[in-house]
């Protein structure tokens, strides 16, 4: 079964403008699955004057990061983030302006738009986050199917599930979403622009009643 286009712009309004238009006709666990290729080619056209680079991680200078974070290559880490101590980021991570992370946050294989935020002890895997996310402290955006003998993960367009390919994909969460405190989305999610998930609530798009979660 073929997948449906899915564009990104139905979730990003930003992606067109932004350094990943180059990308944005791709399908969002295509972008997630080659993160580091990706990065690593936009770390070679980045403004050098800008950003204080090193083992494949740029950081803006106006950046601040705090003692006690790990930052892993390759990595472009954008104008006035903050990342607190303990934060963790790795396997090819793009982070536009504005963004936070806070103490224990994870972020891996990812794509964050500017103003986002993941409070305090989340972990993002293999995603792609619009503009003005809100994660509140615990919520967790699952990448792998555990709980199953098949680890493809699928994803819902309408009533059908359709399969990605990929073993590792964690969600595409729209503009201005609001994922409340120890809330869980399952590999696949799919939020669009403006969803709220409520405060330790599960979002699994391959249950018949998902909805439950927004």
């Amino acid at each position: 079964m073929s997948v449906p286009m899915v564009p990104l712009s139905n979730f990003v309004a930003g992606v067109a403008a932004s350094p990943l238009a180059p990308w944005a006709a791709s399908l969002p666990w295509e972008l997630t699955r080659q993160s580091e290729a990706v990065v690593r080619q936009l770390l070679g056209s980045i403004d050098a004057s800008e950003f204080s680079i090193a083992n494949e991680a740029a950081i803006h200078f106006t950046a601040t990061v705090e003692p006690g974070a790990v930052l892993k290559g390759p990595l472009i880490l954008g104008p006035r983030c903050f990342v607190a101590s303990g934060a963790y980021l790795r396997g090819g991570n793009w982070v536009a302006e504005r963004c936070t992370f806070g103490p224990g946050a994870e972020l891996k294989s990812s794509f964050v738009f500017p103003g986002t935020k993941l409070a305090h002890f989340n972990f993002v895997g293999d995603s792609i986050l619009g503009a003005d996310v809100n994660l509140e402290a615990g919520s967790i955006i699952c990448n792998y199917r555990n709980e199953r003998a098949g680890k493809e993960v699928r994803i819902r367009v309408g009533m059908t599930l359709h399969p990605t390919g990929c073993r590792k994909f964690g969600a595409v969460v729209g503009d201005r979403c609001r994922i409340g405190a120890n809330a869980v989305l399952a590999p696949g999610a799919m939020l669009l622009p403006g969803s709220v998930v409520r405060r330790a609530s599960l979002r699994d798009d391959e249950l018949p009643a998902h909805e439950t979660g927004v």
